[in-house]
């Protein structure tokens, strides 16, 4: 089934200009890269949509005319149901029109320069490892922890494979594809990964040598002094003492600096006129990214090689000292010998070839990096995941966004992608980032759909767009074995917090400047001013926003307790010798940040401490 008819009708295509015709191709290169229900999905909307226009109308949705078309939608979205519905079919539609706009518009941020070479690695496809080797030490995933687990391993010497489930991308192909392009590559399931629950949340994670680093912002907080305080009182969690010396190693590695003011954008300025005009706290976010270029592309793979990922800065000396890294591996099991004086030992790892096949590295030290939601169906298969909290405890950062239209053009999309941190309500747990997306990644707070959403395409250069992300109560769980299923409810404390999130950043772009707020609530899509808002507010609930959720942490807690940690406060997973957990995993709870530093940190305290026993 063709999606040109669902195209044609939700972008109000009148043949008026070229890119619109090239979005049904594009999209469809899109969905052949998601998973089959997601594909499955929207192709069924798709025939949904064209049937009903030939039941009301006599004739396909390519055949009416633009004022036919928007009477078809317009009954649809009188029955609330079909409305959400159709406001979350508008979103794979958006990203293949954003990406046929900025072809037209030419990418910014590039100067028509190829990007840097990228610093050797190390990388063997899984097809070419042979069927039994050994190593000192297999890790498991190579993003910000299994990274780092791998170069302090390597650098006292230990024989290191690294294992990913991805596969190994460079600077240079990202200056060659559009960011649509890579997306459905980079991110596990085409950036499809859901939680399920009350209410649903995206999930992007990333699969890729680098992994989620490589996708991410580049925004670098350290843990906050009390939440390391927490996780020693109350978790038992010793490493954290003397936590800050591994924050110093991670900043260093990364070459951590403000963001400076010249390549900030039109969005982070905005941000920071808001926030002076209340005299809130706000300042350039501390980055990764010596000499960005402000291309807007950090969640795809930054295109100039200026973002740290650990693929650029941790995994080079890791191959330096020694480790090699076996990308397109899936993990099926870690071996376990249950003969050994003492208790089970690890023994090594039988790993899944892309291309089919199996093969097996034995090694007396194995160290699970693969992430909050992989790492406890990886336990699951390997007989080590009995513990009856592995994979509980799961936080998420559960995050909403909001724009303001500007009278004159802010084009957010040329600068820094997430630029300006706003910290005023930070104790609140309410953490607000200005943060942009190229074109249609970031369109579903764009309200509307046919002309009115065609007119708020037209006028989207003239939006300025904050997000914020709440430090939530571990409320979901990560279920499964050979597939991730991942429950999630939000906390009602923390649905209150991004009900005060939404209005803060819509006073902060009053207070910046703008004409209206788009709030994403489908009842109030635009406010005009802070009194309209506040009654927006109070007639809808968190569940009415569009939410998302990124960071997830916690699923094999470390800490002092047997029966609520699985991972004991030196990271080594507990009821087997040889079992590291070094990722966002091992984590008590919330880091309340961005936590790419933190999971650096961690995963190097739990090695040097290993290396050093």
């Amino acid at each position: 089934m063709s999606v040109d008819g669902l195209v044609s009708a939700l972008l109000a295509d009148d043949g008026g200009a070229d890119w619109p015709a090239r979005v049904p191709a594009r999209l469809e290169t899109f969905l052949a890269a998601l998973p089959l229900p997601a594909r499955a999905g929207v192709r069924a909307a798709a025939r949904g949509l064209d049937a009903y226009a030939l039941l009301r109308t006599g004739r396909r949705l390519t055949a009416l005319s633009v004022p036919e078309r928007e009477r078809v939608l317009g009954e649809l979205c009188a029955r609330p149901t079909l409305l959400q519905a159709l406001d979350v079919l508008k979103v794979p539609v958006l990203l293949a029109a954003g990406t046929e706009r900025l072809l037209q518009d030419g990418l910014p941020g590039r100067e028509g320069t190829p990007g840097p070479e990228d610093p050797p690695l190390d990388c063997t496809p899984a097809d070419e490892w042979p069927a039994r080797s050994t190593a000192d030490a297999v890790v498991i995933g190579s993003g910000a922890g299994g990274a780092t687990a791998a170069r302090t391993l390597a650098r006292a010497g230990l024989h290191v494979v690294v294992l990913e489930e991805g596969r190994h991308h460079s600077t240079r192909s990202f200056g060659r594809r559009t960011p649509l392009d890579r997306f459905a590559e980079l991110y596990r399931d085409g950036g499809a990964t859901m939680a399920v629950g009350s209410p649903p949340l995206l999930l992007p994670v990333g699969r890729a040598v680098g992994g989620t680093t490589l996708v991410n912002s580049g925004t670098c907080y350290r843990t906050p002094d009390h939440v390391l305080t927490r996780w020693v009182r109350d978790c038992g969690f010793t490493l954290a003492e003397d936590f800050g010396r591994h924050l110093d190693e991670a900043e260093r590695t990364l070459r951590v600096a403000p963001q400076p003011l010249d390549v900030l954008g039109n969005n982070g300025r905005i941000a920071l006129e808001g926030a002076r005009a209340l005299g809130w706290h706000a300042a350039p976010l501390r980055r990764n990214a010596p000499g960005c270029r402000g291309s807007c592309e950090c969640v795809v793979g930054c295109p100039t090689g200026a973002k740290q990922s650990v693929q650029l800065s941790v995994l080079p000396d890791a191959c330096a000292a020694g480790a090699r890294i076996v990308t397109g591996a899936r993990v099926t099991r870690i071996l376990v010998d249950g003969d050994r004086p003492g208790g089970p030992r690890a023994a090594g790892v039988r790993v899944r070839r892309e291309g089919g096949g199996v093969f097996e590295i034995l090694a007396p030290l194995v160290v699970v990096a693969a992430g909050a939601l992989q790492s406890p169906p990886l336990l699951r298969r390997s007989g080590l995941g009995r513990h009856p909290r592995i994979g509980r405890n799961l936080s998420v950062h559960p995050a909403t966004s909001v724009a303001g239209r500007f009278p004159e053009p802010v084009t957010a999309w040329r600068g820094v992608l997430q630029s300006v941190g706003v910290e005023e309500h930070h104790d609140e747990g309410i953490l607000i980032e200005a943060t942009a997306t190229p074109p249609g990644m970031g369109s579903f707070i764009l309200p509307g759909l046919g002309g009115e959403l065609r007119r708020e395409l037209d006028r989207a250069d003239h939006l300025a767009t904050l997000g914020a992300m709440i430090a939530d109560r571990p409320s979901g769980r990560v279920l499964g074995r050979d597939r991730t299923l991942v429950q999630y409810d939000l906390d009602p404390r923390d649905a209150g917090r991004l009900m005060r999130a939404v209005r803060a950043m819509g006073r902060l772009l009053f207070a910046a400047g703008a004409e209206e707020v788009l709030t994403g609530i489908a009842t109030a899509p635009r406010v005009r001013d802070v009194e309209e808002l506040d009654a927006a507010l109070a007639g809808t609930g968190a569940r009415g926003l569009h939410l998302s959720a990124y960071h997830p942490t916690g699923t094999v807690p470390a800490g002092a307790d047997p029966q609520r940690h699985p991972t004991d406060p030196t990271g080594h997973l507990r009821g087997v010798h040889g079992v590291l957990v070094a990722d966002a995993s091992v984590l008590p709870n919330c880091p309340e940040v961005n936590p790419q530093l933190t999971i650096m940190a961690a995963a190097h305290a739990v090695t040097t401490a290993h290396v050093e026993r």
